[in-house]
């Protein structure tokens, strides 16, 4: 019997979950499995990978052959690696220890770029939002100002008609008050 590591497909449409299990090649993509080795969740950022590597491992041990993407996501988590320094134990290149030393180094290596990488995706929607909300204050302040325009050029308006009407005023009262002293002149000449 062939043994595949590969995916199986689950969620709704549009948003894919997998899991990552040991079937037999002949079966359904999403039939039978052998083992459930772990989940693939490729809907966040980065991709979510839970993986059981001692099982991948020892099913690679045994023969299992994975997909192309399953293999990337084994490699991804070090399966593969795992899988490489193991056969150097078995042969005599590297003692248990010599392995667990390196694997170990490449995981805390590995975690350390998936943590940068978080920071980083962390960091740049800080910094969209920051430029968001500066976009929004001088949208906002453009729109202040330009009332603020508005209702100095309406204070004009109504100050300018109010001093003409002032002086309309003025001329009225100048006009009725020339007549009076025309009469008023009149009489000192009489």
């Amino acid at each position: 019997m062939a043994v595949k590591i590969r995916l199986q497909r689950h969620g709704k449409k549009g948003k894919p979950f997998y899991w990552v299990v040991a079937a037999d090649a002949r079966s359904k993509r999403d039939g039978r499995y052998l083992e459930k080795l772990g989940t693939y969740n490729p809907n966040t950022n980065p991709a979510t990978i839970d993986l059981n590597i001692d099982h991948a491992v020892q099913w690679l041990h045994n023969g299992a052959q994975p997909t192309d993407t399953a293999r990337a996501i084994l490699s991804y988590k070090g399966v593969l690696l795992k899988h490489h320094l193991d056969g150097g134990v078995r042969k005599g290149a590297l003692t248990q220890e010599q392995a667990d030393a390196k694997f170990a180094a490449w995981l805390e290596e590995k975690v350390g770029k998936v943590d940068a990488k978080k920071d980083n995706l962390s960091k740049a929607k800080a910094d969209a939002k920051a430029k968001a909300l500066a976009a929004e204050k001088a949208v906002n302040e453009k729109r202040a100002n330009a009332a603020a325009e508005a209702e100095a050029a309406a204070k004009a308006e109504a100050e300018a008609a109010e001093n003409a009407a002032a002086a309309e005023e003025v001329a009225t009262e100048a006009a009725a008050e020339e007549p009076a002293a025309d009469e008023a002149t009149e009489e000192t000449q009489a």
